[in-house]
């Protein structure tokens, strides 16, 4: 074979091989699952056992600040006032060695909290770390695991002070122990309550939410209205966190918003992984998905 050929040989080698990397780079992503709110949902090991999953978010610490006792709500998984909890410590450590993310989702749609002040963020920061992170307490709920970080879901009360926690969270990271921070924005951007969060760029997953909001999710058909809004978050939303697709892991998971998997998979993946800040599909929540399956079903696309 001459040189010409040869050189030409290399060329078209070299051009399939960074096509792969390309598209092998394009099709990376992950599911994340909220866990916590029902015990038919299963344990948390069976979760990260079944190995669709690659974050799992504690669903939910929805009591705090202002000079409330921070409190956990597991609903019927475990009671937190009675110690009952730090069993789920094994499960958790259990969750990180088969590389699943395990963070702790703060706020919801049912509770009570609010920050007064950024010496209040500041605080309830410190508090976070201490008993769920690498701090030390005598009194940590979740037992001895370290949690990989803090999900923010705030949907209630008072709209400021959050950078300032996001701010005195991500001063906990460490070279040896990262503490990542992950938002549960509405699909309306910019999102009422967390805009000023994520504008401090220290987000490192941004999963937002595309359900019980109309004028941004899927209807029906028409997918316009949710790749319209995905394509503000991935080009304004602050930093260079990964953007999830938020859904409903099944129709009765929420008011408005399913998508079928064969739509998503056929329709709105391929449109959205265009982005470079695609992260992957969260899903609330994992007792919809295992009574749906749908992260089987999308797994192999997402």
């Amino acid at each position: 074979m001459g040189a010409t050929n040869l050189q030409t040989l290399s060329l078209l080698l070299y051009l399939v091989t960074v096509a792969h990397l390309s598209t092998s780079k394009a099709a990376t992503g992950g599911i994340a699952v909220y866990w916590g709110q029902t015990t038919a949902e299963g344990t948390l090991r069976e979760t990260c056992a079944t190995g669709r999953y690659k974050y799992v978010i504690l669903a939910f610490l929805n009591n705090f600040g202002n000079g409330r006792t921070p409190s956990i709500n597991l609903s019927g998984h475990c009671n937190p006032a009675t110690g009952g909890c730090t069993v789920i410590s094994q499960n958790i450590k259990f969750c990180q060695r088969t590389g699943v993310k395990v963070l702790l989702s703060i706020g919801g749609g049912v509770g009570n909290y609010s920050l007064a002040s950024p010496t209040d963020a500041k605080n309830f920061a410190t508090y976070l770390y201490n008993h769920f992170l690498g701090g030390r307490s005598t009194a940590r709920p979740l037992g001895d695991a370290v949690l990989d970080g803090i999900d923010f879901d705030i949907e209630l009360g008072s709209t400021v002070n959050w950078q300032f926690l996001v701010k005195n969270l991500k001063a906990f990271s460490t070279p040896a122990k990262r503490v990542y921070l992950s938002a549960a924005p509405q699909c309306p951007f910019p999102d009422n309550f967390l805009a000023t969060a994520i504008n401090t760029g220290a987000f490192d997953f941004i999963w937002v939410q595309f359900y019980n909001n109309p004028p941004c999710q899927y209807s029906a058909g028409n997918i316009k209205k949710l790749i319209a809004s995905w394509n503000r978050w991935t080009s304004l939303a602050g930093g260079s966190g990964k953007i999830f697709l938020g859904l409903p892991a099944a129709p009765g998971a929420a008011g408005s918003g399913y998508i079928p998997a064969n739509v998503l998979t056929s329709s709105v993946l391929p449109k959205i992984k265009r982005s470079p800040r695609y992260g992957g599909v969260m899903l609330w929540s994992r007792y919809w998905d295992k009574v749906s399956g749908y992260s089987s079903a999308i797994v192999g696309s997402v």
